[in-house]
């Protein structure tokens, strides 16, 4: 949200500068995002008065001005503006000043072989509006040699930040209030005037959808005349970011900027019957004021008369009935809008507006007739008009319950000792009712509805930083470790998988539902999403790890390597995963290995066993699995458990209607690891046997198998490892060859002695229990 200075001295009386008061706001929650001051963009501008203004002698529409600047010594400017004439004031940009609008930088030049000084700027060049037809005219008495920033009132402007929970400050006057609990000035409230009706209102209004809708407020107002609106009110706009269009929309602009309160002007004239809020029919369509046409449902609040709907009530106005140049006679009309609907039917319209921002958030439902009577005020100031009486249809629900508060919870939950009587003196400045040790939260504080909101009302005003740091509590001795078993294990897979040459993804964990769907759907689904593309909870992290190897791959990465940890939502419950993705060249292309080569299924398969064993799984005990799933590759592709119903992990190539579906380039390799399954370690307490390396050399022995081809070299590799535990130290396959007729696999098998060296019948004696442990599994000795 933009201001500027002078609005917010309109509220509030202060001598604070820019820089105090931008600190202030942040310290209290108001996040100033930056200020820029109109002074710096007006630098080398000023006024002048034309002396004289001759016709350019090559050129018809140019004419030759010559300029007094204010230090005696006139300028020759060159100017095309057809109301340039000699006697008139106007801003003169001198060489060196940068044109606001286009960012030009002004030099001396010849223009059409006359020297020409600077330029003569219109409205739209200095950004204050869209008139650009001629430059811009100043009454008789601007003074001469002014900077424009002086002359013109111009006030540094704020960019605050307003969080979601504090709809109380998307308008200045809010912000204000806040400013002045924190003693950095006086708060000026708004003075609400009264108006003196003329006739009771022609126009029926009621409302027949009090849920959506519970109060409907208007007047007419007849006799008005609109043009444009007032400069300090333009001037204000401008800062805040709107755009000046007439001074009746100009009206409804400047007090939803000023009070946070959205409401709308019709054009009488273009209504027919009773005004009415009401449910939309479905199928009804209207075309807003931005020129597009929607079409409503029957879970829309919408103002209709008897010919149809001129309003999405509470977002954004119609077309057909909004107020232009002609307009005479005028509806005015301020509701209070249910915050649910408003963001339910602005997420369904996918449509956006200032008034749908502050009516979700929650408006002051108590400011209604306030709030009429100062629009009613400024229209008749700016244009004119005779008001008719109030009509008052619904009742707004302005009651607020009771909070019981222990003054001393602003110690215990907020770390600040305040005396209560400085609690309730802060309270009190921000609108709190306090009877003893009972407090309620003004109405336009939906916000706040517990002890705990009360407690950071105060710590927020005395400042954060008032929170002393205080070191806690240690017992002597070695510290006992404060990580949960699940935060080590999080710990050292992201260590490990960065030794691995990953690098780490931190996705959204939210979704669009179609890619939810690829994964059967996601159980938990989000009822006010940011967007459409993130309202499904992820059942898995391959859409946005897909999303980022896609990004990464876009933007000229020939090899990604990504990891993530994080959560799965699934209807059983949250499930605490890490996933790995490789796409791209696994190695560049070289003259000893000739083409690039790229991932495939067993380097998955390394990193999820490697990312395990980091993670304290017994890979030991690893059974390999050959259904993963049908989201994967049915041929390239496993799991790997301690049982079927005990998964770890799974591997290898997302099925190809997945990568086609996620973006995925050929050769895209994944890994799941589930690492709620992974088992705890046995002996947490006991302490790690001291190495101590063997005395002898260890011996190898090779063996050659045929196998059947549904044989796991993984399975072979653990029935020969169990042949014999307290000799056998270690198998590995190294050779795996395929002919016509048969499958061989050579592994090499690691023996250590223990007191003495191996006798040639002992080997003789393991090898035949690893012959006879590897035909268990279907393996025969090659001859």
């Amino acid at each position: 949200m933009k201001f500027s200075l002078e609005w917010l001295k309109h509220f509030l009386d202060t001598d604070a500068s820019v820089e105090e008061l931008a600190e202030k706001m942040t310290q209290i929650g108001l996040e100033v995002e930056g200020v820029e001051d109109p002074a710096e963009r007006f630098e080398g501008f000023s006024v002048a008065h034309v002396l004289t203004a001759d016709k350019h002698p090559d050129a018809d529409k140019l004419q030759v001005l010559t300029v007094d600047t204010g230090d005696g010594k006139p300028l020759q400017v060159v100017c095309g503006a057809p109301n340039a004439r000699a006697g008139m004031k106007g801003v003169l940009g001198q060489p060196g000043a940068t044109v606001p609008a286009n960012g030009m930088v002004l030099k001396k030049a010849a223009i059409r072989g006359v020297e020409s000084n600077g330029m003569m700027c219109s409205v739209r060049e200095l950004e204050l509006g869209d008139e650009h037809d001629g430059i811009i005219e100043l009454p008789e008495d601007a003074p001469v040699g002014a900077t424009f920033a002086n002359y013109s009132g111009a006030s540094p402007v704020f960019d605050v930040f307003i969080t979601p929970d504090r709809a109380d400050c998307m308008g200045v006057m809010g912000i204000a209030r806040d400013l002045a609990a924190a003693g950095i000035g006086t708060f000026k409230p708004v003075e609400v005037p009264t108006i003196e009706a003329s006739e009771p209102c022609p126009v029926e209004i009621r409302t027949d959808d009090p849920e959506g809708c519970p109060a409907f407020y208007g007047r007419v107002i007849k006799g008005v005349k609109n043009g444009a609106s007032p400069d300090w009110m333009q001037r204000r706009l401008i800062a805040a970011g709107q755009r000046p269009i007439s001074a009746l929309v100009d009206c409804t602009n400047y007090l939803m900027l000023a009070t946070g309160r959205p409401a709308h002007v019709y054009d009488l004239a273009k209504l027919s019957g009773t005004v009415v809020a009401r449910r939309a029919k479905a199928g009804e369509k209207v075309l807003a004021l931005n020129e597009k046409e929607y079409e409503l449902d029957d879970t829309m609040t919408v103002i209709a008369d008897d010919t149809g709907v001129h309003d999405i009530g509470g977002i954004m106005g119609g077309e057909h009935s909004g107020a232009d140049e002609n307009t005479t006679d005028v509806l005015l009309e301020i509701a209070y809008f249910d915050p649910d609907r408003i963001a339910k039917t602005g997420q369904k319209l996918m449509l956006t507006s200032d008034a749908r921002t502050r009516f979700e958030r929650g408006v002051d439902p108590a400011f209604l007739d306030d709030g009429l009577a100062l629009l009613t005020d400024l229209i008749l100031q700016t244009c004119g008009g005779t008001p008719s009486e109030v009509v008052r249809a619904g009742t707004p629900p302005t009651t607020r319950e009771a909070i019981a508060f222990d003054w001393n919870r602003t110690a215990a939950l907020g770390g600040i000792d305040v005396p209560q009587d400085r609690q309730v003196e802060i309270l009190q400045s921000l609108g709190f009712t306090v009877d003893g040790d009972s407090v309620t939260a003004p109405t336009w504080r939906h916000d706040v509805d517990g002890q705990a909101d009360l407690v950071e009302e105060v710590a927020r005003i005395v400042g954060f930083d008032q929170v002393p740091s205080t070191p806690l509590p240690r017992e002597e001795g070695v510290a006992h470790p404060t990580a949960s078993r699940s935060q080590i294990v999080e710990r050292k897979l992201r260590r490990a998988a960065a030794s691995r040459g990953f690098n780490e993804a931190i996705t959204w964990s939210f979704i669009p539902t179609e890619q939810a769907d690829l994964f059967g759907g996601a159980p938990n689904i989000v009822a006010n999403p940011i967007s459409e593309d993130m309202k499904a909870m992820r059942p898995s992290l391959l859409p946005g790890l897909a999303a980022a190897a896609r990004r990464n791959l876009d933007r000229g990465a020939d090899s990604v390597r990504l990891f993530e940890i994080g959560r799965r939502y699934l209807a059983e419950g949250e499930r605490p995963t890490a996933a790995v993705l490789m796409t791209g060249n696994k190695a560049p292309r070289s003259w000893a290995k000739g083409k690039a080569q790229g991932f495939d299924a067993f380097d998955a398969k390394a990193e999820a066993i490697a990312l395990l064993e980091a993670a304290g799984a017994p890979t030991g005990n690893l059974m390999l699995m050959m259904d993963a799933g049908d989201t994967w590759h049915p041929g390239r592709s496993a799991k790997l458990g301690l049982g079927p119903k005990k998964i770890l992990a799974r591997f290898g190539e997302p099925h190809p209607s997945l990568a086609k579906a996620l973006d995925l380039p050929k050769g895209t390799v994944i890994a799941e690891l589930y690492l709620d399954n992974i088992p705890a370690p046995k002996n947490q307490e006991r302490a790690r046997v001291q190495y101590s390396p063997p005395a002898l050399q260890a011996v190898t022995r090779d063996f050659a198998f045929t196998v059947p081809s549904d044989l796991a070299a993984g399975d072979l590799e653990r029935a020969i490892a169990g042949a014999d535990k307290k000799l056998i130290t270690g198998v590995r396959t190294f050779d795996r060859y395929e002919g016509s007729d048969a499958l061989s696999l050579a592994i090499e098998v690691t023996l250590q002695p223990n007191e003495k060296s191996f006798t040639e019948e002992e080997l003789t004696a393991v090898s035949k229990k690893i012959v006879e442990a590897a035909e268990k599994k279907g393996a025969t000795l090659r001859a």
